[in-house]
């Protein structure tokens, strides 16, 4: 795909995020909305997969940690052709595969249950070590949340990966300054973020997280890092694209009503025009 084409993409995604919680009633907006670009780089430019082979020995494994923003993996999924994309209607339903949090045995192409904050690095972690005993040449993504940093099983991960050099794994933080019950900085200050990664020896960056050619640089990177895992910062927007969403840490676990997501569909309308004519 072009650039713009998965700009477009991404942008797509969201409107689809906000058709699904508006239909769930319930769900998080802000992280799901600022994640767009990220799984749109993963599931179109990045990582080795087959929607019609979604157990295929030999894919490369996501792993997504904040598991509440579940609805931007099932947008993005629908959209590389998992399943249909009626069925993202059906979020949270009862019965339905898509669930609040991801649950592997439910949905295919989904490598693990995530609920517990803290817990998917160390899975990742574990199953990317696991691939270099057993001499596997896919590679390992994990998806995880600055609120996230909180939690000590997290940093135990970190300490594993390194100890391990696990360069098959390369993380992504989405650090969006936000979490439900408010602003990071208030909540548990984490900055200096970079030097705290490099202080336990994995090689980090910090990218912006809405820039698509950023992002796969920056995996490209990691690719050539053969000693350390690799920590991607990922400076996002929460509730990107949506005006009245953008930096409110009360959109965290939020979905919009019907005034809203349509005022949020069209503002999103009108970015995908915008996009659209930047690319002509």
């Amino acid at each position: 795909m072009t650039l713009g084409q998965l700009q477009l993409k991404a942008n797509e995604i969201r409107m689809d995020v906000i058709k699904m919680l508006l239909a769930a009633k319930s769900g998080h907006s802000a992280g799901s909305l600022g994640m767009a670009e990220v799984f749109t780089a993963l599931y179109f430019e990045i990582i080795n997969h087959d929607p019609q082979n979604p157990d295929w020995q030999d894919r490369d494994r996501l792993f997504l940690s904040n598991g509440h923003i579940a609805s931007v993996r099932y947008a993005t999924m629908a959209q590389a052709g998992y399943f249909p994309k009626s069925k993202l209607k059906t979020l949270r339903k009862l019965g339905s595969p898509l669930q609040g949090h991801p649950e592997r045995t439910k949905l295919q192409g989904s490598e693990t249950t995530s609920g517990p904050l803290g817990s998917g690095l160390a899975q990742a972690a574990g199953y990317a070590y696991a691939a270099k005993m057993d001499d596997k040449r896919f590679r390992v993504y994990c998806i995880c949340s600055d609120g996230e940093h909180d939690e000590g099983n997290h940093w135990e991960a970190v300490m594993f990966a390194a100890k391990y050099k696990l360069s098959n794994l390369t993380a992504f933080l989405d650090r969006n300054n936000i979490q439900i019950s408010g602003y990071t900085q208030d909540v548990m200050p984490l900055e200096p973020l970079i030097d705290k990664y490099k202080a336990f020896n994995w090689h980090t960056l910090v990218i912006d997280g809405h820039d698509i050619e950023e992002i796969t640089n920056a995996v490209g990177q990691a690719k050539a890092i053969y000693e350390k895992p690799t920590m991607i910062i990922a400076q996002t927007t929460p509730g990107k694209g949506v005006s009245f969403m953008e930096n409110l840490p009360e959109w965290h676990g939020k979905p919009p009503n019907e005034e809203q997501a349509k005022q949020a569909l069209s503002e999103l309308r009108a970015l995908s025009a915008k996009i659209r004519s930047e690319h002509e």
